[in-house]
């Protein structure tokens, strides 16, 4: 990718699919609606490996070029990552593939406090569970760490990176959305997966779905920006974020499994989330356990240990 410019040099070519049309370039990048959202600026490309990766370069390379809610969003993304190193592809004008920029700082221009930075992905989550609903008529739950299921299955996937430190600034938070919009059963990356499509959705525009998304993100990322990213302060006018994010998080109050960083694993009863969004677990024995960082499986009766 050029740092200059990200967006992808090759000419706009119609999709094969007819039922699955390209994103309304007009419509995202109509002035009212970046004036509203405080979007700085919006990129669409045809084709990219992946829209983080390639604005974690960008912002890496010139700094200044990327404000605060740049986005950039592609119709095809070819190696789409997720935690983990885990990569996939869904096929063309399929899903929605976002990433934005993030500079966190209060309306009075002071840097957000980094420690705060864990809720950015739980706040995505909130924001896209409230698309979904408003504007697809369909109701999500979240998934501890950064995953929003329908019916239990994985509609969608939210990814946070930081970028490196270059002149000493704090740093950039690279925020990507994969949301599967009109894939097929035969299309799905995993078995337990699921799309807008199969669940039967009021809508599968894929505009219409960024657009509210976006929306509903900016609104209460400025409202979290202005409370110094704190997770007990109301945000936009209603609840705290870390009561929204409980209220709607599916993994609280379940057994589960937690597979940790170096090959360790834990199982135990999901009670709730700590002041900096980590996951804690009471194992068999009654010990509280924080965690920060890993993959948590939901255990059915007979898998936790109890049965």
């Amino acid at each position: 990718m050029d740092a200059e410019q990200p967006e992808s040099s090759e000419p706009h070519v119609p999709s094969a699919h007819t039922d699955r049309p390209g994103l309304d370039r007009q419509a995202l990048l109509e002035p009212d609606f970046l004036s509203a959202t405080g979007i700085s600026q919006l990129n669409i490309v045809e084709s990219t490996g992946s829209t983080n990766q390639d604005l974690v370069r960008a912002v890496t390379v010139e700094p200044k070029k990327w404000a605060d809610l740049a986005v950039l969003t592609a119709e095809h993304q070819t190696a789409a990552r997720g935690r983990l190193d885990r990569h996939w592809e869904s096929p063309e004008r399929s899903a929605v593939s976002v990433s934005v920029v993030l500079r966190p700082v209060t309306a009075d221009g002071m840097p957000v406090p980094t420690q705060s930075y864990s809720w950015i992905s739980l706040l995505a989550a909130v924001a896209l569970r409230e698309a979904l609903q408003e504007t697809a008529g369909v109701t999500a739950e979240i998934k501890w760490p950064n995953d929003v299921l329908v019916n239990g299955r994985k509609i969608a996937g939210i990814l946070a990176q930081m970028t490196p430190l270059g002149d000493g600034s704090v740093p950039a938070v690279i925020l990507g959305v994969g949301l599967n919009v009109s894939l097929a059963e035969d299309e799905l990356p995993v078995p337990t997966a699921t799309s807008l499509a199969l669940e039967g959705a009021t809508t599968t525009d894929r505009t219409a779905l960024l657009k509210s998304y976006l929306s509903r993100f900016a609104r209460l990322y400025r409202s979290f920006c202005n409370a110094e990213g704190d997770p007990a302060a109301g945000l936009a006018g209603g609840q705290s974020l870390h009561k929204r994010v409980e209220s709607a998080m599916v993994t609280l109050g379940r057994e589960v499994r937690a597979h940790l960083p170096g090959d360790n694993e834990l199982v135990g009863h999901a009670s709730r989330l700590d002041e900096h969004g980590s996951l804690l677990v009471v194992d068999h024995g009654g010990r509280e356990h924080v965690i920060t960082a890993g993959d948590v499986v939901h255990l059915r009766a007979t898998e936790s240990g109890y049965a």
